[in-house]
């Protein structure tokens, strides 16, 4: 969200689209609803399907920042396939490293308002309340852990990564499109500082 704040582009989520269809219980909630819950990744065709229908709407004609997606191989082809039909290209492609560890002790610290929708993590951005309120004005919602930041969810979805997104990280070493940058030690102010460098000198080229 900070990368789209900073260079005006939309930030499109693809975990983010999906939860919100959870949480509006709608037609295409109730059909990922059992990926969702344990760790398992939505079908290759339905994924790319909401991201090709979002990338036509006319705030990406400029620029996007793809977040979550893609998520394997398939995917990955398929979007420069979608990207092929629209002559564009895949510009950049960053991967975070963390270690598993401290991958499941972020994302289990993680906590969000049921009333507004708003993202807090007791590590990094915790409520200012102590009794776990949302401190949004107007907004008095209690913090409640998401189902898929559960710690064997977590874990699940770190197995099903290591099986099936990382060889995308090979496929776009071989683009000459990736560039790692290591968020262990930085933290979130510094993994942004970073990409703001590889982006902005992206931006001179």
């Amino acid at each position: 969200m900070r990368i789209s704040d900073k260079f005006g582009i939309p930030h499109i989520s693809t975990g983010a689209f999906f939860r919100d269809q959870l949480e509006r219980n709608t037609d295409l909630g109730q059909r990922i609803r059992k990926y969702m819950e344990t760790g398992s990744l939505v079908p290759d065709e339905l994924t790319c399907e909401v991201v090709e229908d979002r990338l036509k709407q006319d705030d990406c004609r400029a620029g996007y920042v793809l977040d979550g997606f893609p998520r394997s191989l398939p995917q990955a082809r398929i979007l420069d396939q979608m990207l092929a039909k629209r002559g564009e290209r895949l510009d950049l492609a960053i991967d975070l490293e963390v270690p598993d560890d401290e991958i499941v002790n972020r994302l289990t610290a993680r906590r969000m308002c049921p009333v507004c929708g708003k993202i807090y993590n007791l590590k990094f951005n915790p409520p200012a309340s102590d009794g776990g309120i949302c401190d949004r004005p107007a907004c008095t919602g209690q913090l409640v852990t998401r189902s898929d930041d559960r710690e064997e969810t977590v874990r699940a979805r770190l197995g099903i990564y290591h099986e099936m997104t990382a060889p995308i990280i090979e496929y776009y070493t071989g683009h000459r499109l990736l560039r790692s940058v290591e968020g262990d030690s930085l933290g979130p102010d510094g993994v942004f500082k970073r990409v703001e460098s590889i982006l902005s000198g992206l931006k001179r080229v």
